[in-house]
C-alpha cells in the first residue's frame, strides 16, 4: 500500500514538472516577456543582464533578432554545451528546442524571439 502510494505521488509530482511544458514566460518571467501572442506568432523579449543565466526552457521553431552583442554559453536539454555570439541586428532562424543560456558579459544581452505557431490559412 505504502509503495503504491509512493508512486503515485511521484507520478504526480513529475507529471506536474512536465506539465508546465518549461515555456520560458512560466519558469523565467524575469527574463522574459510576451510582447505579441495570436494564434500565429508568440514574441518574446528576452533579457538577460551581465553574467545571468537561465533555467532551462523549451521553444518552438523561432526567428531571432538580436538587439545587442552577446557572447552565450547554451545547454542543451541533452547536456551538450557551445558557446555562441550574436551581432546586433543579427536574424537567425532556429529550430525547436530546449535550453538554458549563460551571458557570459559584463554587458547586457536582449533579443526579440518570434515563435512559430500553425500555419496561416491559405487565402481564397
Amino acid at each position: 500500500m505504502f509503495r503504491a502510494l509512493f508512486l503515485s505521488c511521484l507520478w504526480v509530482c513529475l507529471a506536474a514538472t512536465a506539465a508546465m511544458a518549461q515555456d520560458p514566460v512560466q519558469v523565467d518571467p524575469k527574463h522574459n516577456k510576451v510582447e505579441v501572442d495570436n494564434d500565429q506568432v508568440r514574441v518574446l523579449r528576452f533579457h538577460l543582464g551581465p553574467k545571468e543565466s537561465t533555467p532551462m526552457h523549451e521553444h518552438p521553431a523561432m526567428v531571432l533578432v538580436a538587439l545587442t552583442n552577446g557572447h552565450t554559453k547554451v545547454t542543451s536539454g541533452d547536456g551538450t554545451v557551445r558557446e555562441g555570439t550574436r551581432k546586433a541586428g543579427e536574424v537567425v532562424y532556429r529550430p525547436a528546442l530546449k535550453h538554458a543560456v549563460e551571458n557570459l558579459t559584463n554587458e547586457e544581452y536582449e533579443m526579440i524571439e518570434v515563435e512559430l505557431k500553425a500555419p496561416p490559412a491559405a487565402k481564397k
